[in-house]
């Protein structure tokens, strides 16, 4: 048996699958202050009557550190950044940041010195601020850290007690803007995170749940909990990959359908090309700051089943508002203002709440429009509708600028885009059709379509990255995410000026299976492909001295075996 749970800002949902199949469902209500409680609360009904030891596989799509970073309550970090020469400071808008001497080269050989008794100077003043966090993120650290290590030596040399980040092992691409602000976010969030871990494990010890744990990560795969601990900043925008990968398993195989995840406070937009998920090739935004989080290419609008619906007077006359607050549950489920899921009680779109508590909200509204109490129903539902449309059609224009989007586009032979609309979340059923109708789509809205999150969650596979640098020249291999720096006379490769990529290819595919199995999931390692494979030459005085080859493997999101495709 299998059980995935999803944490979303209005309720928490669970699924319990039984032979490939769903077999019970759950949902609560989310307790914001206490996710955990929310957590445990929805676990305990979907699981009711099922001895622990069935459990095979329990997964969580958690909102726990997104929240963290939104509301503010992240540990504070100071920055030691080396960014070398060319680069100005004063460009950047990271907080707490210390700036030191010394540099690498883009092949990461030493081309300024350390300076150590700056970094000693400047880990004083850390102290005296308080600090108790500490990231360290050099500007080509990913191909030589030694900067890094040396500066983590002095600081556990000098403040003992601080916990420290390493920008290397956070992120292994390029761009150091973005590596620095995942290093930030991730030694900001680490410790918040690591106690909710374990409050999760001593829940399920109490319980006697003994199967393997795993978190839903922004890219839609899964990761060992106890893994995700080195991780934690992956597990931001689970809830919409949950949602993505759920529309992948409730359709069927080879699809291209925009999803449209309709929850009680926002809706998640994301898109499935040909079966894939499409990925942001810039990764994760969060506010201001974009980082190497590998995420799909989603959006969340506030606007869901329970924003608050308002009117309003205009220059042109009496105008209905949607969210982008919400005060609570539908007033037909005991809340206090009306809102579009009342207007879909009201219409007979959805079978929730006291049905006369949702036509009470609805004549408050029309009695100030002078409008039909079923009029005035249509109208909002009509209104929410367009927001989704209008935000699809402007996330369509950030969707074509993705090179997999172009990719897919050449492989139809046309341009077009998807047919489908699948809609998931407990606001699909009465909205899914009116989206897709402006549209100009199909709508579908799959069986269990309203624990979709909590399916995904439960029925993803796991992801694992690798990026491989290799310098023929002088003769060593380096993976990003690993940090340490490998002779070529350790591997089978002869002749290595004369190298070719297959010989690289191979190398990855190699060192992704060691990688996967450390991690627990060599089952999935003969799955991993190619996303990137780059050669260079070196050359010098007219002659090739060397090559440097650049080559990246994922394991990508998908489904596990175990699931059986529901029918649409």
């Amino acid at each position: 048996m299998l059980i995935g749970i999803d944490v979303g800002g209005t309720t928490t949902d669970a699924v319990l699958i039984r032979n490939g199949e769903v077999y019970s469902t759950a949902k609560v209500s989310t307790e914001r202050g206490n996710l955990l409680k929310s957590l445990l609360r929805a676990l305990d009904d979907v699981s009711r009557g099922v001895s622990p030891e069935e459990l095979e596989r329990v997964v969580f799509s958690t909102t726990v550190i997104t929240n963290l970073i939104a509301e503010g309550k992240t540990d504070r970090v100071a920055l030691l950044l080396i960014p070398g020469p060319g680069v100005n400071p004063e460009s950047y808008i990271f907080p707490d940041s210390f700036y030191l001497k010394g540099a690498m080269d883009y092949r990461g050989r030493e081309i300024q010195h350390l300076d150590e008794d700056d970094v000693r100077e400047t880990v004083s003043r850390i102290m005296e601020q308080g600090f108790s966090r500490v990231a360290v993120v050099s500007k080509f650290g990913q191909r030589n850290p030694a900067h890094e290590f040396r500066i983590k030596e002095i600081l556990r040399e000098m403040h003992p007690g601080c916990k420290v980040e390493l920008g290397h092992k956070v992120s292994g691409k390029l761009n150091f803007p973005r590596r620095i602000a995942t290093s930030m976010l991730a030694s900001a969030t680490g410790e918040r995170y690591r106690e909710f871990v374990a409050e999760i494990k001593k829940a399920l010890e109490e319980r006697k749940i003994r199967a393997p744990v795993y978190i839903l990560k922004a890219d839609g795969g899964t990761l060992p909990i106890e893994k995700s601990i080195e991780f934690p900043v992956e597990t931001i925008f689970s809830g919409p990959a949950a949602s993505t990968i759920g529309a992948l398993a409730l359709t069927p195989e080879g699809h291209t359908s925009v999803v449209v995840d309709i929850g009680g406070t926002t809706t998640d937009l994301a898109l499935i090309l040909s079966g894939k998920p499409l990925v942001a090739s810039k990764g994760a935004k969060l506010g201001n700051f974009l980082t190497h989080v590998r995420a799909f290419a989603v959006r969340s609008i506030a606007v869901g089943g329970d924003s608050i619906v308002r009117v309003r007077e205009t220059d042109r006359g009496t105008k209905i508002t949607i969210g982008p607050e919400r005060a609570g549950p539908a007033y037909c489920m005991g809340g206090k203002e009306p809102t579009p899921t009342d207007a879909l009680r009201v219409l007979g779109l959805v079978e929730v709440g006291d049905p006369e508590r949702a036509k009470e909200a609805i004549a408050s509204v029309a009695s100030s429009l002078g409008k039909p109490g079923t009029e005035t129903a249509s109208l909002i539902v009509d209104i929410t509708a367009g927001m989704i449309e209008k935000a699809v059609r402007e996330m369509f224009l950030e969707w074509e600028q993705e090179p997999a989007y172009r990719i897919w586009e050449v492989l139809q032979k046309k341009k077009e885009r998807p047919e489908n609309v699948v809609g998931i979340g407990g606001g699909a059923k009465g909205l899914i059709s009116a989206v897709a109708e402006k549209l100009n789509a199909k709508p579908i809205i799959p069986r269990h379509s309203e624990v979709g999150n909590a399916i995904g969650a439960a029925v993803a596979r796991p992801t694992l990255t690798l990026n491989l640098r290799i310098d023929t020249q002088l003769k060593v291999y380096s993976v990003a995410e690993d940090g340490e720096i490998v002779s070529l006379n350790s591997t089978d490769i002869g002749n290595f000026n004369k190298m070719r990529s297959e010989e690289a290819e191979a190398l990855a595919k190699e060192l992704l299976r060691d990688r996967a199995k450390r991690f627990g999931i060599s089952e999935y390692a003969d799955e991993a492909e190619i996303s990137n494979s780059e050669v260079f030459n070196v050359v010098e005085g007219w002659f090739t001295a060397g090559r440097l080859f650049d080559v990246s493997m994922q394991i990508p999101a998908g489904l596990i075996p175990e699931w059986r495709r529901e029918k649409v």
